[in-house]
């Protein structure tokens, strides 16, 4: 699927995606193809997720070192819920956590990040 870039919209964008992964469109106009992501306002790096069960602080701690509001989780093919003692961790630090599967994630980051909404997104892979 192809997704048109926000108006507005600074930073990093997912332009589509497939089973070879996400498209990311850099604000300098470089473009990348990652199997599983982490994004904030300013970077797309590739990552290599723990199972979703063992996900935790340490495997988000490269997305965690900016104020934010929230992390957009994309869980892959289907929407599964995160660890209890993931979201526990990150409500004390004041930071929301929205799941859902890896697709909506991707459209969501590009609607959110328009808006400048203070947020970072950590998407699994679409295909195991």
């Amino acid at each position: 699927m192809r997704i048109d870039r926000e108006r507005d919209a600074a930073g990093p964008l997912v332009r589509g995606f497939g089973p070879t992964g996400f498209k990311v469109d850099a604000a300098d106009g470089t473009m990348g193809i990652y199997p599983a992501l982490l994004l904030t306002a300013t970077r797309a790096d590739g990552w290599t997720p723990p199972l979703l069960e063992a996900l935790d602080e340490t495997a988000l701690a490269p997305l965690l070192h900016e104020p934010i509001e929230f992390v957009l989780l994309g869980t892959g093919a289907t929407l599964r819920r995160p660890p209890r003692a993931l979201v526990t961790a990150l409500e004390a630090r004041q930071i929301g956590i929205e799941p859902m599967d890896s697709r909506a994630a991707a459209r969501a980051w590009g609607v959110l990040r328009a808006e400048g909404r203070p947020i970072v997104a950590a998407l699994y892979p679409l295909e195991s």
